[in-house]
This record gives C-alpha cells, sequence and structure tokens, in this order.
C-alpha cells in the first residue's frame, strides 16, 4: 500500500503541465477498428528468379558475370567448348552439300527418262522408277537439312545469357568445371520486383481482414525503410498437409534500399474479429520508471504531460494501450527529450 502510495505521489508530481513542447517529436494515438493482429515470420524472395544451367555437356571456358552483378537482358553469362559441337555442324553441313549434288543428278536423270518416254524408247514402268529414285532422293535431303538444322541450333546451347534483366545471386561453377544437362551454373533474379512469403494457419486465413493492410516489417533494413505496407496479398489456395498451414504471398513496393532474397521479414496481419476499437502507440515513446509504465503526452495548448498507462500486446514498431491514453492524443517519441521540457 505504501509502494502505491509513493507511485501514485510521483505521477502526480511528474504531470504537473509544462510549456515549451513545440519542437517535440509526436506520435498519434491510432485506433484500430476491428479484431486481433496475427504476427508471422516470413522470408523475402524474388517474383522472378531463375536456375541457369546447361542444356548439353561440355567443359566450361568462360564465366562472364560474378555474384552481384547487374546484367542486361542477351548479356553473355557462360561459354561451354563448343569445339566437339562445331565440327558435328560442319560435318552436317557437308552431308547437305553432298545431298543436294545427289538431288541435281536424279534431276537430271527424271529429266532424261522423261525424253525417252515421250519419244517411246522406254516403257512406263522405267519412267516410274526414275521419278521414285528422285522422290527418294529429294526426301533425303530433307532429313539432311534437318540434321544439320539440329545441329546448328545445338551450338547455340553452348552460350548462356541473360533471359531478363537483373542481379546474379550466386555462381555455382568455375572456368573448367564440367557443364551437365539440369546442373546448376548460377542464379538469376529481377530485383524490381520482391515479394515476402508467410505460412498463415488455416484457421486465420478465414479471418483476414480484406480491407485492412497488411504491414511489413524488414528489420535488417534502416530505419527509413524498415517498415513498408503490402502492395498486394495473395494467399494460395492449397495448405501443408504437415503444419496445416496456407502460404500467403504479399508484394513489395518499390523502395530506395531494395530487399534481397533470403531477407528475413514480419507480417503483421488484421483479422475480423469483434469489431473492438484497439488503440495502438508508437513503443518507443513508452517510458519505465520503477514499478511506473508511461508516456508523455503532449496537449493541444503545448503541454507536456506524463501519463500512467497499461500496455498490451507488442506489435512490432507499435504497442497496445488498454487504458491511459484516448484515440487522437499525441505522444513524446522522445521520452527523454520531453522529460526536459519546461
Amino acid at each position: 500500500m505504501q509502494m502505491q502510495k509513493k507511485v501514485f505521489l510521483l505521477l502526480m508530481l511528474l504531470s504537473a503541465a509544462w510549456t515549451g513542447a513545440a519542437e517535440l517529436a509526436t506520435g498519434a494515438v491510432r485506433a484500430l477498428n476491428g479484431g486481433d493482429i496475427h504476427v508471422a515470420e516470413g522470408v523475402v524472395e524474388a517474383v522472378r528468379q531463375s536456375v541457369i544451367s546447361a542444356q548439353v555437356a561440355g567443359r566450361i571456358t568462360q564465366l562472364a558475370v560474378k555474384a552481384g552483378d547487374r546484367v542486361k537482358p542477351g548479356q553473355l553469362l557462360v561459354r561451354i567448348d563448343s569445339q566437339a559441337a562445331a565440327q558435328q555442324a560442319n560435318a552436317s553441313q557437308a552431308q547437305v552439300s553432298a545431298a543436294r549434288a545427289q538431288l541435281e543428278v536424279a534431276r537430271k536423270d527424271l529429266a532424261r527418262q522423261q525424253q525417252l518416254f515421250q519419244h517411246k524408247f522406254i516403257s512406263q514402268a522405267a519412267l516410274d522408277q526414275a521419278e521414285a529414285q528422285f522422290k527418294a532422293t529429294e526426301a533425303a535431303v530433307r532429313g539432311t537439312l534437318a540434321q544439320a538444322g539440329v545441329a546448328n541450333t545445338q551450338t547455340g546451347f553452348f552460350t548462356l545469357s541473360a533471359p531478363y534483366s537483373g542481379t546474379v545471386a550466386e555462381v555455382a561453377a568455375e572456368v573448367g568445371d564440367m557443364a551437365l544437362p539440369g546442373k546448376p551454373l548460377l542464379t538469376l533474379y529481377d530485383p524490381a520486383e520482391m515479394r515476402v512469403v508467410a505460412a498463415l494457419p488455416q484457421s486465420k486465413v478465414a479471418q483476414l481482414s480484406p480491407s485492412s493492410a497488411v504491414r511489413l516489417e524488414l528489420t535488417t533494413l534502416p530505419e527509413a525503410q524498415r517498415w513498408q505496407q503490402a502492395s498486394s496479398v495473395n494467399v494460395l489456395p492449397t495448405a501443408d498437409a504437415g503444419s496445416q498451414t496456407m502460404q500467403v504471398r504479399l508484394a513489395l513496393p518499390a523502395m530506395a534500399v531494395p530487399a534481397t532474397p533470403g531477407m528475413f521479414a514480419r507480417a503483421y496481419f488484421p483479422l475480423a474479429g469483434d469489431k473492438q476499437s484497439r488503440l495502438l502507440i508508437p513503443a518507443r515513446a513508452v517510458v519505465h520508471r520503477t514499478e511506473l509504465t508511461a508516456v508523455y503526452v503532449v496537449t493541444l495548448k503545448g503541454q507536456v504531460q506524463l501519463r500512467q498507462v497499461r500496455l498490451g500486446k507488442l506489435l512490432g514498431d507499435e504497442i497496445e494501450v488498454l487504458a491511459g491514453v484516448s484515440a487522437g492524443e499525441r505522444v513524446a517519441l522522445d521520452p527523454i527529450a520531453a522529460s526536459r521540457v519546461r
């Protein structure tokens, strides 16, 4: 009882009005209408990310990029030894030349057989045989041309280029390594479109408030970029059988300091509930003195008052206030500076 009296006297002493608070930075007591807020941990990923691998086997002769490099569409990434493929393409081209020569011989032979048939020097069966030989040679030429086209196309597989503008996230090979079909060589992502992926329990998905904004906390970014608002919310239609959660994709807006894939994030989902109004204040406005938890309230007249509050759940950079302040009031964001105001 005596300790409570001391706390009360301390509160009465410190709650005297002081003037000269115009220069104090303040934050508003914000009213949150609706249900609870569910906090989910997530990770940042790129909307467009590609693992670049080879389609053919060969020795890597050139790596034109390293991790962290920015690339443009069509820029050279990896070059693979194509000597054998080039020789195969040359051999196929030689076969095409030979087949075309045979076709020319067959065409001339058919023309001679047709002239002989007109003068009735050969039978119809002989002419039919000449026409069949010409058509067979013509088909063989088309087959040889197709094989040459395949060989020429495969020579392009030995040079890997950037499919879009992006950043090289990882290079998993070195010059001299053996490239194999499907073996990852490097990873590329587009930093222009990023998102946060979080898992939300199925029981919470039905309570999502579609009209409320989802706040995102990127803890490793500078203070000015740390808090973002998701520009879109996409709940995937399937659930994980083991965890009974559903994946939620939260699009990040464009930022001065861009997020990177793998970065830790927190998502704050407003849930529809009892429609009760909850009061939130900036967490840094709270001051703790022995057994006293309070905030400095700046009145409309520019006075600063120390007011005891009862706190609820911590929600990122904000904290719920159960008693002590009203919606619309302003609290000092720097309690130390506020304590010095006279």
